[in-house]
């Protein structure tokens, strides 16, 4: 199963935003299933205050875990993971002009072709659009980096 439809598998089992994107790369992250869901437990809703979307939180964790700390350069490495993050994020506001859960739950969001996945999959559900497009964002990124 691709990584948008384990996503969203997930999600309809009852996990969070975050929970359900961290989890969906565990093949990648090392962490099981389970550690995932533990990591990410405290994120979904903006971490329970509607600020960050937690779709986009599990993203950037997931890019963090697969680009790992190098202990030799930690400094080099922590601006490395956060220029991911920062462009993960710049290409989700771009798609859905927000970051803060609690605006872009005040929108109403139908899939087009800048959210490709959840228009393949027929998703209408807006966190499912949220947490497959975020998905989306961190393979492309992770694609461009080779």
């Amino acid at each position: 199963m691709i990584h948008t439809e384990q996503a969203f598998a997930y999600h309809h089992q009852g996990y969070n935003c975050c929970q359900s994107v961290v989890a969906a790369f565990s093949d990648l992250t090392g962490l099981s299933a389970q550690q995932s869901f533990d990591i990410g437990a405290g994120f979904g809703a903006g971490a329970g205050s509607g600020e960050l979307c937690g779709a986009i939180a599990g993203a950037v964790m997931t890019l963090g875990l697969v680009t790992p700390v190098d202990t030799a350069d930690p400094v080099g490495s922590k601006r490395r993971t956060m220029a991911l993050g920062k462009e993960l994020q710049k290409r989700f506001s771009e798609k859905f002009g927000a970051l803060r859960c609690r605006e872009l739950l005040q929108k109403k969001f139908q899939p087009d072709d800048s959210t490709p996945a959840a228009k393949a999959m027929g998703l209408t559900e807006h966190c499912d659009i949220m947490i497959v497009t975020a998905v989306e964002l961190v393979e492309e990124i992770l694609a461009e980096r080779g």
